[in-house]
């Protein structure tokens, strides 16, 4: 088939073009001239110039194509109504540009983030799709905008929603600070409280998608591609140290009045910047509530999905990666 990935430039995007060119598919990506191209330039994929803000640019990208894989997103903007541009904008071009171009298309796929249900209530009660969404961010309310965008569209071409938990792996920018950190010696902590949360490395995401855009019993669902375990945060340092090598870290509890403000500082003068900052207010609420945990139970249920790759596996293959292209 003929797979047409958005976002194909980032950590995420770039594994899903890996993923389907192994499957044996024809994959197209849409990105700017300008664009880094450093994970694609190598492969098979082919670029189509474009963008997501020009309807006009997307013809050449959306025609013929079987499936769409959205994951162009934005996690950071300066205020609600940048992540309004890129998470909602662009959704309502993209699906506008498949009602001109290409009404037949077969699928839809559309990323999304568990971030639209917000936190799970408890441990023993991980979010799951029948949850009611009740997102604490202009990030999580955004890509739920997005979503009932897609669901809407679902009446006129089969679509398929994915509500990843937090993600990592190789090629994964936002987490390597955490790496930096314990390879230093120091284990943040943030709370006093006990943190669990769902990680899943990005093998077993794209492993997700790909069964997902392919499943036929996928047309109209929303899934959660989640580990099948979930970890505290002292767990999860632990092995990052194991990984790195370092027998003794010194763990740092950071109370959250503390994390709140340090993110309402950095986030007020970084959106001075050009790029907007990763960490700010918004972001400071998401990382001090107790529980991120997803259920992905229906998954495993209709789509056969499983995660193979495990939490320290995972880790050590995210070091040696690190290591290799010199991030660490």
């Amino acid at each position: 088939m003929k797979i047409l990935v958005t976002g194909a430039t980032g950590f995420v995007g770039s594994h899903v073009v890996d993923k389907f060119l192994a499957e044996g598919h024809d994959v197209t990506f849409i990105a700017r001239s300008t664009s880094n191209l450093r994970w694609l330039k190598d492969t098979a994929a082919t670029q189509v110039e474009g963008s997501l803000h020009d309807l006009d640019s997307m013809k050449e990208a959306v025609d013929g194509v079987d499936i769409i894989i959205h994951v162009a997103a934005a996690v950071a903007g300066r205020n609600e109504a940048e992540l309004e541009k890129n998470n909602v904008l662009a959704t309502k071009n993209l699906l506008d540009a498949v009602r001109a171009y290409n009404p037949g298309l077969k699928r839809f796929v559309h990323i999304s983030t568990q971030a639209v249900v917000g936190p799970s209530s408890s441990a023993e009660y991980p979010a799951d799709e029948e949850t009611p969404c009740h997102p604490l961010t202009g990030y999580g309310r955004t890509k739920l905008k997005a979503e009932h965008l897609v669901n809407e569209a679902g009446k006129e071409f089969p679509i398929t929603i994915i509500r990843p938990p937090a993600v990592f792996g190789p090629r994964d920018a936002a987490i390597l600070t955490v790496f930096q950190t314990i390879a230093k010696g120091i284990a943040p902590l943030i709370g006093f409280d006990e943190k669990r949360v769902s990680l899943i490395h990005v093998s077993d995401l794209v492993q997700g998608i790909f069964l997902a855009a392919t499943s036929e019993k996928a047309k109209g669902e929303t899934y959660f591609i989640s580990s099948e375990v979930t970890y505290t945060w002292p767990e999860v340092t632990n092995l990052m140290a194991a990984a790195l090598g370092k027998r003794r870290v010194l763990t740092v509890k950071v109370p959250h009045v503390l994390i709140m403000g340090i993110a309402g500082v950095v986030g007020f003068f970084g959106n001075m910047t050009k790029k907007p900052p990763v960490l700010n207010y918004e972001k400071g609420i998401d990382i001090t509530q107790s529980f991120w945990t997803a259920s992905s139970e229906k998954a495993r249920r209709d789509l056969g999905y499983r995660q193979k790759m495990n939490i320290a596996n995972g880790i050590v293959d995210t070091v040696q990666w690190y290591k290799k292209n010199k991030w660490l």
